[in-house]
Protein backbone atom coordinates (compact mmCIF):
# COMPACT_ATOMS: atom_id res chain seq x y z
CA UNK A 1 0.00 0.00 0.00
CA UNK A 2 1.61 3.61 -1.03
CA UNK A 3 1.53 6.18 1.62
CA UNK A 4 1.68 9.89 1.38
CA UNK A 5 3.43 12.35 3.86
CA UNK A 6 1.52 15.64 4.97
CA UNK A 7 3.14 18.94 4.82
CA UNK A 8 3.67 19.85 8.86
CA UNK A 9 4.12 23.58 10.28
CA UNK A 10 8.03 24.08 11.40
CA UNK A 11 8.88 23.50 14.99
CA UNK A 12 6.23 21.08 15.12
CA UNK A 13 7.11 17.06 16.07
CA UNK A 14 5.05 14.80 14.71
CA UNK A 15 5.28 10.85 14.69
CA UNK A 16 4.83 8.90 11.84
CA UNK A 17 1.84 10.30 10.12
CA UNK A 18 0.60 9.14 6.92
CA UNK A 19 -2.63 8.75 5.16
CA UNK A 20 -2.73 6.32 2.47
CA UNK A 21 -3.60 7.40 -1.39
CA UNK A 22 -7.02 5.73 -1.01
CA UNK A 23 -7.99 8.33 1.88
CA UNK A 24 -6.31 11.33 0.32
CA UNK A 25 -8.26 10.86 -3.03
CA UNK A 26 -11.36 10.93 -1.65
CA UNK A 27 -10.79 13.74 0.67
CA UNK A 28 -9.63 15.68 -2.49
CA UNK A 29 -12.74 14.19 -4.57
CA UNK A 30 -14.97 15.64 -1.48
CA UNK A 31 -13.33 18.94 -1.72
CA UNK A 32 -13.75 19.77 -5.33
CA UNK A 33 -17.47 18.72 -4.70
CA UNK A 34 -18.17 21.06 -2.04
CA UNK A 35 -16.34 23.75 -3.51
CA UNK A 36 -18.02 23.03 -6.90
CA UNK A 37 -21.49 22.76 -4.79
CA UNK A 38 -20.95 26.10 -3.61
CA UNK A 39 -20.78 27.85 -6.61
CA UNK A 40 -23.84 26.91 -7.90
CA UNK A 41 -26.94 29.67 -7.46
CA UNK A 42 -29.89 27.78 -5.91
CA UNK A 43 -32.07 30.68 -6.17
CA UNK A 44 -36.00 30.35 -7.51
CA UNK A 45 -34.74 31.82 -11.48
CA UNK A 46 -32.03 29.61 -11.26
CA UNK A 47 -29.63 31.45 -13.06
CA UNK A 48 -26.15 32.92 -11.50
CA UNK A 49 -25.18 36.08 -13.23
CA UNK A 50 -22.17 36.50 -15.08
CA UNK A 51 -21.06 39.82 -13.34
CA UNK A 52 -22.53 42.26 -12.16
CA UNK A 53 -23.64 43.67 -15.98
CA UNK A 54 -26.01 41.81 -16.88
CA UNK A 55 -29.21 43.42 -17.13
CA UNK A 56 -33.28 42.11 -16.13
CA UNK A 57 -35.09 41.55 -18.83
CA UNK A 58 -37.78 43.10 -17.32
CA UNK A 59 -35.98 46.62 -16.64
CA UNK A 60 -35.32 46.61 -20.60
CA UNK A 61 -39.10 46.47 -20.94
CA UNK A 62 -40.02 48.98 -18.42
CA UNK A 63 -39.15 51.90 -20.17
CA UNK A 64 -39.20 50.75 -23.71
CA UNK A 65 -38.19 53.79 -25.83
CA UNK A 66 -35.29 54.66 -23.39
CA UNK A 67 -32.47 54.49 -25.32
CA UNK A 68 -29.66 52.30 -23.98
CA UNK A 69 -26.35 51.36 -24.26
CA UNK A 70 -24.98 47.62 -24.76
CA UNK A 71 -26.39 45.61 -22.31
CA UNK A 72 -25.94 41.67 -21.03
CA UNK A 73 -29.07 39.86 -20.64
CA UNK A 74 -29.12 36.19 -19.27
CA UNK A 75 -31.41 33.67 -19.77
CA UNK A 76 -32.88 29.96 -21.44
CA UNK A 77 -34.39 29.81 -25.08
CA UNK A 78 -38.01 29.50 -25.38
CA UNK A 79 -38.77 29.90 -28.82
CA UNK A 80 -36.78 30.05 -31.93
CA UNK A 81 -37.95 31.88 -35.42
CA UNK A 82 -35.77 31.49 -38.15
CA UNK A 83 -35.20 35.29 -40.40
CA UNK A 84 -33.96 35.79 -43.67
CA UNK A 85 -30.08 35.49 -43.17
CA UNK A 86 -30.94 36.05 -39.24
CA UNK A 87 -32.17 33.97 -36.58
CA UNK A 88 -34.38 35.03 -33.41
CA UNK A 89 -34.58 33.62 -30.06
CA UNK A 90 -37.10 34.29 -27.00
CA UNK A 91 -35.02 34.15 -23.67
CA UNK A 92 -36.63 34.13 -20.76
CA UNK A 93 -34.58 35.38 -17.52
CA UNK A 94 -37.15 34.80 -14.84
CA UNK A 95 -38.15 38.60 -14.73
CA UNK A 96 -39.48 38.65 -18.31
CA UNK A 97 -39.02 37.26 -22.18
CA UNK A 98 -37.41 39.27 -24.32
CA UNK A 99 -36.73 38.68 -28.47
CA UNK A 100 -33.06 38.74 -29.74
CA UNK A 101 -31.92 39.29 -33.36
CA UNK A 102 -28.60 37.06 -33.92
CA UNK A 103 -26.48 35.70 -36.63
CA UNK A 104 -26.19 33.06 -34.63
CA UNK A 105 -28.32 29.24 -35.87
CA UNK A 106 -28.45 26.18 -33.99
CA UNK A 107 -29.25 27.28 -30.55
CA UNK A 108 -31.37 24.60 -29.31
CA UNK A 109 -34.58 25.59 -26.97
CA UNK A 110 -33.75 25.10 -23.24
CA UNK A 111 -30.15 25.96 -23.11
CA UNK A 112 -29.25 28.83 -21.16
CA UNK A 113 -27.17 31.67 -23.17
CA UNK A 114 -25.94 35.16 -22.53
CA UNK A 115 -25.96 37.79 -25.23
CA UNK A 116 -24.51 41.24 -25.78
CA UNK A 117 -26.50 43.72 -27.82
CA UNK A 118 -28.25 46.95 -28.61
CA UNK A 119 -31.92 47.38 -26.87
CA UNK A 120 -34.11 48.12 -29.75
CA UNK A 121 -37.72 49.79 -29.97
CA UNK A 122 -40.36 48.56 -32.99
CA UNK A 123 -43.34 50.83 -32.82
CA UNK A 124 -46.54 49.10 -34.01
CA UNK A 125 -49.34 51.36 -34.83
CA UNK A 126 -52.57 50.14 -35.10
CA UNK A 127 -55.76 52.27 -34.32
CA UNK A 128 -54.02 54.60 -32.95
CA UNK A 129 -52.10 52.98 -30.21
CA UNK A 130 -48.95 51.66 -30.29
CA UNK A 131 -48.54 47.64 -29.57
CA UNK A 132 -44.39 48.00 -29.82
CA UNK A 133 -42.22 46.01 -28.31
CA UNK A 134 -38.37 46.11 -27.28
CA UNK A 135 -36.18 43.25 -28.48
CA UNK A 136 -32.25 42.78 -28.32
CA UNK A 137 -30.13 42.92 -31.73
CA UNK A 138 -26.96 41.46 -31.08
CA UNK A 139 -23.70 43.16 -31.53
Amino acid sequence: MQKSALLVPLGQKVKNFYIDSASLRWMLICFFLIGTVSCGDFSPRGFKPIGANVTPIKQLQAQPKQKLNTVYIQGKVERTIPLVKRQAYQINDGTGKIWVVTNQTGIKEGKSVVFKGKVRYKSIALGGKDYGDVYLEEE
